[in-house]
């Protein structure tokens, strides 16, 4: 019994509930950025270059692998040098960054502000100032 007690107690610890609260919102923030990159992104990318698809450029490293099939074909048929994918990927993976490097700098820039306007604490209501009063009278009497 004791095992479920301390299993419950550092399952239930904020460290660890942290983390499983930034999983659950990376994972649905990972399907956001994926859909930035292939639906908005992308697209841009291949207007640009003349709308190629990088992700179907290899080279065929085995004989039996003819050029001119689609990446998942070629690999079943044999060894591909797949460089058309892997420049997809590391496009992906650019422009991703870039985007969350944006998204921080934009949340360091609001907190930035926030910090820089330091709330002014309210004046004392007249309750306080009576009795802040009331305390240096007594003071100056029991020093008396």
């Amino acid at each position: 019994m004791g095992m479920i007690k301390e299993f419950k107690e550092f399952a239930m610890r904020g460290n660890v509930m942290d983390l499983a609260i930034g999983i659950i919102i990376g994972a649905a923030f990972s399907g956001l950025v994926n859909s930035v990159v292939n639906d908005l992104f992308m697209p841009l990318v291949g207007a640009l270059i003349g709308d190629m698809d990088f992700s179907n450029l290899y080279v065929p490293l085995a004989s039996e692998v003819p050029t001119g099939l689609a990446l998942e074909e070629a690999r079943k048929l044999g060894a591909v040098f797949a460089w058309g994918n892997f420049i997809t990927v590391l496009l992906n993976f650019l422009i991703l960054a870039f985007i969350i490097f944006m998204i921080i700098k934009a949340m360091n820039r609001m907190m930035r502000k926030k910090a820089a306007a330091p709330d002014v604490p309210p004046a004392p209501t007249k309750e306080e100032v009576l009795l802040t009063e009331m305390r240096d009278a007594l003071r100056q009497i029991a020093s008396r």
